[in-house]
């Protein structure tokens, strides 16, 4: 997947240091390198072209032919954007690492070692499919235990996680436990069979009925192993230097090549690593860190869950009631081969119409509390097995939902990804994710539709201004509100525009909040207190760019020029023939 859009402010404190202005400028002048990889791009300080790889899906963790990765290089210039940037897209930064131990000391001057030590004790966040299952993970009583216990004794297992995310609200029943050195690691099947061919083929067959396995080695580590269940639900790995040879050990038994191949090549990098730091810590204290974005695409999460998802897509059944049609659920994601080759591990269906759709509990309840609350109900009896045979899954009922929109909203629950969605079901999309308390799923919509506005006419991107702010889809009413501010002669000739306005609150009598102090971009948006036109009038000054003394006056012009077009647009209202004048 493409790094994480995500951005967040580093502590106060940061701009707080003092400094010399020299420390803040590169030792290398800012170059571009157009054709150059992501080591160049590091060390020219070239932000548009490391974006660009890094949205390509280059590995930001890969070395060079001189073993030195690229947040070395921009660490090395002292190039603070572009490190950032790094950092924020999964760069390994813990100074307890061979390459992070290398950054730290190369860093050109303290700003760029206080980044590297903010990322250090903060990870940049989780993707929501990430976070929403690392979150069921923790949830779970005996895992929550021990990461509680770690905290107690000075390694953080889980960074970041707040007490809300520990909290009952989150959990939802593991269908596995696994006993190592007398203590238990609750799990669910169907993401550990996606993330290991080991634990499928054990699924499938010596543990297809058990509930709990007990493991007798007595050199299985158990933090390793806890390290590797975690790291199957959130796509990051949080380990001590201690158990890092124990996880290369698991890693070989569970197939996870990728993994395998990391970790040990960490190792020899150990062994050379000066921890100048750290000389009274054993290894035991020092923490090794992994995004997933180190790991190949196929290797990753999201991809491991839509292998999941198209053999549960080849089972789907369609009521035989219905004539020849073709069940394009079955046909979307994979082929109809994968029928009884793959075993999908589905323990609930969804019903829309007389199509059942086979899911699975787990990413249902951790991505939608809707749903949680819906299993949740479902413990006692069966809903919805009427007519069906006695060995059916559980099936949830559904309705007033579209089979395409509830194909695209169980896409985005397992990849967290959204592909090909038709601006005609935007709307219906909007919609489900407000129903299923799926509200990352407008942002989703919102990045997939975005490219369609630009080409949208004035009287289309009127009808999405009000779908967004009627959804709360900020991304898309911030960019017609962007677009109308800066076009707004073009879209005041508009009869569409016109109309619209007469279907707004009127905007804020009160000049203080609206002239004084406008929202600076990025600024968080009170959705209570927002208004379409007070908005409007903020972006219409920003583009004419008008001193500060004289917003007062021009938005008061601003509101005059409203005021003319609701009157035009109510004597157009009147002019309109009626559908009584149609008829004669």
């Amino acid at each position: 997947m493409p790094p994480t859009n995500h951005r967040w402010t580093l502590d106060a404190d940061l701009d707080g240091i003092d400094l010399d202005a020299s420390d803040f400028s590169s030792s290398l002048p800012l170059k571009k390198v157009p054709n150059g990889d992501v080591f160049e791009a590091s060390r020219a300080g070239d932000i548009d072209r490391l974006k660009y790889l890094l949205e390509s899906g280059v590995n930001v963790n890969a070395r060079d032919q001189w073993d030195s990765v690229a947040l070395y290089y921009a660490c090395l210039a002292g190039h603070l954007d572009a490190a950032r940037m790094l950092l924020e897209s999964g760069a390994i930064c813990s100074e307890h690492t061979f390459d992070g131990d290398r950054c730290h000391y190369a860093a050109l001057n303290l700003k760029v070692r206080k980044l590297l030590k903010a990322f250090e004790a903060r990870p940049p966040p989780l993707g929501p499919l990430q976070a929403a299952l690392r979150d069921t993970f923790l949830a779970c009583a005996a895992n929550k235990d021990y990461t509680e216990q770690a905290e107690l004794g000075g390694f953080q297992v889980s960074v970041g996680v707040s007490s809300s995310v520990m909290s009952n609200s989150n959990h939802f029943s593991p269908d596995v436990t696994f006993f190592v050195q007398g203590r238990a690691i609750e799990a669910h099947r169907v993401i550990l069979s996606a993330r290991s061919p080991f634990f499928r083929r054990k699924f499938e067959n010596d543990w297809r009925y058990r509930s709990e396995v007990r493991f007798a080695r007595e050199k299985l580590s158990y933090p390793a192993l806890y390290s590797l269940i975690h790291f199957f639900y959130s796509d990051r790995l949080e380990i001590a230097v201690d158990d890092m040879e124990d996880l290369v050990r698991i890693c070989k038994v569970c197939k996870c090549d990728s993994l395998q191949r990391i970790i040990e090549k960490e190792l020899i990098h150990q062994k050379y690593a000066d921890y100048k730091a750290l000389r009274d810590l054993d290894n035991s204290q020092k923490r090794y860190i992994l995004q997933g974005a180190s790991l190949p695409e196929e290797d990753r999460l999201p991809a491991a869950l839509h292998r999941i998802l198209q053999a549960s897509l080849a089972k789907c059944t369609v009521d035989k009631s219905l004539d020849g049609s073709v069940d394009s659920l079955a046909y979307s994601f994979g082929s109809l081969q994968m029928r009884d080759s793959v075993n999908d591990l589905a323990d609930v269906c969804i019903r829309v119409g007389k199509k059942n759709f086979r899911c699975h509990q787990v990413i249902l309840a951790s991505r939608s509390e809707y749903f949680r609350a819906r299993l949740a109900r479902m413990k006692d009896f069966h809903e919805g097995k009427d007519g069906l045979p006695i060995e059916a899954l559980l099936c949830l009922e559904e309705h007033d939902l579209s089979l395409e929109t509830l194909e695209k909203m169980v896409e985005y629950m397992y990849t967290d990804s959204l592909k090909d969605i038709d601006p005609d079901q935007a709307e219906e999309m909007f919609d489900a994710a407000s129903r299923y308390l799926l509200f990352p799923l407008k942002r989703a919509v919102a990045d997939a539709i975005l490219p369609h506005l630009e080409m949208v006419s004035p009287a289309e991107l009127c009808h999405w201004l009000i779908l967004s702010d009627m959804y709360g889809v900020w991304k898309i009413r911030e960019y017609c509100l962007d677009t109308i501010a800066c076009n707004f002669e073009t879209f005041a000739d508009t009869r569409e525009f016109r109309a619209m306005l007469l279907t707004l609150p009127p905007p804020s009598g009160d000049s203080s909040l609206r002239t004084t102090a406008p929202s600076a971009p990025g600024a968080v948006i009170n959705t209570d207190q927002a208004n379409l036109l007070d908005d409007l009038r903020e972006k219409w000054l920003e583009a004419e760019a008008a001193e500060l003394d004289k917003r007062d006056e021009s938005a008061l012009l601003f509101d005059k020029r409203l005021e003319m077009l609701m009157v035009v647009a109510e004597k157009e209202k009147s002019d309109a023939p009626t559908d009584e004048d149609c008829s004669e």
